[in-house]
């Protein structure tokens, strides 16, 4: 099976959730934002994931990839394809289904829980809300109209799901490579304004590490099974 890998050119490592669908049967093809004028088609693809960037949906500079993008994901569920959006993927995705993206205010950076709300109604399994995930963001997208709230914590709404597609704000792909990578190039001056150190997010990571892959993998198997297989269309 075929998955589409939408990502920016410094960070297209899909990590645990990358290791879940390899697992699972899938292979990646790179859609880096930055060629977006070079995407094939979605033809012979069965999956979309579009993970999270640096950018914000509603920069002026990058709206042409960022509307390339957003196209994409319409074309991927108009093609009953099964759609999953991390963080800035998951706020592309929120805007698609006609949400929007605003400014939170305040970041939400570090290992935090997120919470089951009443509209779930039991639909996610447990591993989404039983354990801290990374989240490394600023903004927040909200709830379009169709699509059921599963998770949300005090800066906003952390999953969603629409037919075949999940939003999840926080990062179940995280690695220790790539937590190490994001406190470097400007992340430590994110990392001061919540009142973190590198080491301190570093040794955050080890202790969580374990039990969010093992979260990641469970999640992942939901979401391969239960959302993307769906037989809505």
């Amino acid at each position: 099976m075929r998955a589409v890998l939408v990502a920016n050119r410094s960070e297209c490592d899909p990590g645990f959730v990358g290791q879940s669908l390899r697992a699972r049967g899938y292979c990646f093809v790179e859609f880096l934002r930055e060629d977006h004028k070079n995407w094939p088609s979605l033809e012979g693809f069965d999956l979309v994931v579009s993970l999270g960037s640096s950018w914000s949906t509603y920069w002026s500079e990058v709206a042409e990839p960022v509307q390339a993008e957003q196209a994409l994901l319409a074309q991927a569920i108009d093609d009953g394809l099964g759609v999953l959006g991390i963080c800035f993927g998951a706020q592309q995705l929120s805007v698609v289904l006609g949400g929007e993206v605003t400014k939170a205010q305040s970041p939400e950076i570090g290992w935090h829980s997120v919470f089951a709300v009443p509209e779930a109604g039991g639909e996610a399994p447990t591993a989404l809300t039983s354990g801290a995930w990374m989240q490394w963001h600023s903004d927040r997208f909200s709830v379009p109209t169709g699509a059921t709230a599963l998770a949300d914590s005090p800066v906003g709404p952390q999953a969603m799901v629409c037919g075949r597609a999940l939003g999840l704000q926080f990062h179940p792909e995280v690695t220790e490579s790539i937590i190490r990578m994001w406190t470097s190039d400007g992340g430590e001056d994110e990392l001061a304004e919540v009142g973190l150190l590198p080491e301190e997010i570093m040794s955050q990571t080890r202790e969580h590490l374990e039990s969010a892959r093992q979260r990641c993998d469970e999640v992942i198997e939901w979401f391969v099974s239960s959302v993307a297989q769906r037989h809505e269309r």
